[in-house]
């Protein structure tokens, strides 16, 4: 692996304030910081956290890529490291900036401003952000309450509410003015008010099939005979309409990519890339300081999703979460992956 200078190009100015992760070891910084420890005779200390599948934690002994990588090159930098697990990718960092660790080993966030404080080694793999929510196409729930609720107040209703509210109102004058000398008719008063709202109801109710009466005067009966036809094409296309929406709903979820979170409960890992996104996007957003609990938390249901890094997500996804959650939508704010950072040089140097 190749040493990344504090200031290499494509970080310093060019990078956009989107966080990325990187996965590499900079040997030439590393043999700087293992002669110094070598001199010292003081151990290495690697921060680390555990983020599946880069640092796995298993038995009370670490393995994982970003593990198995580093001890390669600690074997041959011939140093012996003392691990500590920080519960957060910024209490990793926090160690670093304060010097009780002398680099950082796991998933590594690398933001513009992270960069001017550490470095990071080159990455080799490259690899975005995802959704998670649970899986509910083998064990559904359903909610009647809440579902009806749901449709009651939701987009389609709205818009079908408008389409009807005309198709009551242009009839009912039709039959208001019709029918309103019409002895024994539908509508007992020749004045528009109350008469027209008589007419409404009775427009409404032939638009539901609902009507209890049909008018007097030959014109408005023809007026009612088409308008009773229309009223069942209008039913059968809302119900349609109603029934796909909700079936969509049942098979896909409500949360099928980043687009949804807005307005969502969401979860995510405190300190990472996500939080600064679900913040912009005015997400319900829950921290957390352990990955099992984050993952438990949307098994739980105390979460609707869990937006993270993809690999991170798919390990899990395969592994625990099997038949339990499944990832949802696009990667966003693709990135690099780097398994080290460390102080710059100036610091590690003892500036």
């Amino acid at each position: 692996m190749v040493l990344t200078e504090h200031s290499r190009s494509g970080i310093q100015g060019g990078m956009p304030q989107v966080a990325t992760v990187t996965v590499g070891i900079a040997l030439l910084q590393l043999a700087t910081l293992a002669s110094a420890t070598q001199a010292d005779q003081k151990p290495l200390r690697v921060e680390t956290f555990v983020a599946p599948p880069f640092v796995i934690e298993q038995e009370g002994e670490l393995t994982g890529f970003s593990i198995d990588l580093w001890k390669e090159v600690a074997a041959r930098l011939k140093v012996d490291p003392v691990y500590e697990k920080a519960p957060t990718p910024s209490a990793g960092f926090a160690a670093l900036r304060s010097k009780q660790a002398d680099l950082a080993v796991s998933a590594i966030l690398v933001t513009v401003e992270r960069d001017r404080e550490f470095d990071f080694s080159y990455p080799i793999l490259e690899a975005g952000q995802k959704v998670m929510v649970r899986d509910i196409g083998t064990a559904m729930t359903v909610q009647p309450l809440r579902d009806l609720l749901h449709l009651l107040f939701s987009k389609t209703t709205a818009i079908w509410l408008a389409i009807g509210l005309p198709l009551v109102l242009i009839p009912a004058h039709v039959v208001w003015l019709l029918e309103r000398r019409q002895k024994e008719g539908i509508i007992p008063t020749q004045s528009y008010f109350p008469g027209i709202f008589h007419a409404a109801y009775w427009s409404a109710s032939t638009l539901l099939t609902q009507a209890e009466q049909m008018p007097r005067q030959w014109l408005a009966r023809m007026t009612a005979l088409l308008w009773m036809f229309t009223g069942m094409v209008f039913v059968a296309l809302y119900t349609a309409q109603l029934t796909a929406t909700l079936t969509v709903q049942q098979i896909q979820g409500g949360i099928n990519g980043p687009e949804d979170l807005p307005g969502k409960q969401v979860g995510t890992l405190a300190g990472t890339a996500s939080v600064t996104y679900l913040r912009q996007h005015n997400a319900k957003l829950q921290e957390f300081t352990q990955l099992t609990e984050l993952y438990q938390a949307l098994v739980d249901k105390k979460v609707d999703a869990v937006p993270l890094t993809a690999p991170a997500l798919r390990y899990y996804q395969t592994h625990e979460g099997t038949g339990l959650v499944k990832t949802v939508g696009p990667e966003f704010l693709t990135g690099e992956f780097s398994a080290s950072s460390f102080r710059t040089t100036v610091r590690c140097a003892g500036g």
